[in-house]
C-alpha cells in the first residue's frame, strides 16, 4: 500500500519544494493563559515546552503539546527552542498582555457570525471515558457523543470559548464517503 493522499482535481503533487514543510502549530489567542493552561493541562494532558515573551511587543506565546511515552524536552531554552519548532500538532497560546483585566474583552471564537476559524481537535483513545473526564472536570460541551447527526463526535468550548472537536479514531471508520 503506498497511498499518498486522496485524489481531487485541484490538489496537485508535491514538488521537491516544499520537501520537509511540517505543519509545527495552530494559534489561539487566550484572555487569560493561567487559565487556558490550567485548562489545557488539566483536560487535555498538555504539557507547556516554551513560553517566549515580547516584552516590546507586550505579548506572550505558550507552546503546548502531548508529549508520548519517555519524549524527552530539551532542557536549554535555545535547544527547547529549536526542537519546539520542529515538533507536529503543537498548540500556541497567545496573551497579548492586559487583556486579562479587560471584563467585557473575548475573542471572537470563529463560530459566531460571521463564522470563520472552526475549531481543533484532539484524538482521544475512549470517546466514552473522556467524556465523563470533561464531565467531572466541568468542561462546557457543544454537543456531546450521542448527539447531532454525527455520532461518537464530541464538541467542548475550551477556557476561552474556542470549540474543540474530540474523537476516537477507531468509531469513525465508516464516516463519510
Amino acid at each position: 500500500m503506498d497511498l499518498k493522499g486522496e485524489k481531487h482535481p485541484s490538489v496537485e503533487s508535491p514538488t521537491a519544494d516544499s520537501a520537509g514543510f511540517c505543519l509545527n502549530h495552530t494559534m489561539l489567542r487566550t484572555r487569560n493563559p493561567d487559565i487556558a493552561l490550567a485548562f489545557y493541562s488539566r483536560v487535555f494532558g498538555m504539557q507547556l515546552l516554551r513560553r517566549l515573551d515580547f516584552e516590546e511587543m507586550q505579548f506572550s506565546l505558550y507552546f503546548l503539546a502531548n508529549l508520548q511515552g519517555d519524549e524527552a524536552v530539551p532542557e536549554d531554552k535555545g535547544e527547547r527552542t529549536v526542537w519546539t519548532f520542529q515538533q507536529r500538532g503543537l498548540l500556541e497560546l497567545t496573551h497579548n498582555w492586559g487583556t486579562e483585566q479587560q471584563e467585557d474583552f473575548n475573542y471572537h471564537d470563529g463560530n459566531a457570525e460571521p463564522q470563520g476559524f472552526g475549531h481543533i481537535c484532539f484524538s482521544v483513545p475512549n470517546l466514552e471515558v473522556a467524556e465523563k473526564w470533561f464531565d467531572t472536570n466541568n468542561v462546557t460541551f457543544i454537543k456531546r457523543s450521542d448527539q447531532g447527526k454525527m455520532k461518537n463526535v464530541i464538541f467542548v468550548k475550551d477556557a476561552d470559548g474556542y470549540w474543540i472537536e474530540v474523537i476516537q479514531a477507531d468509531l469513525l471508520a465508516e464516516l463519510g464517503d
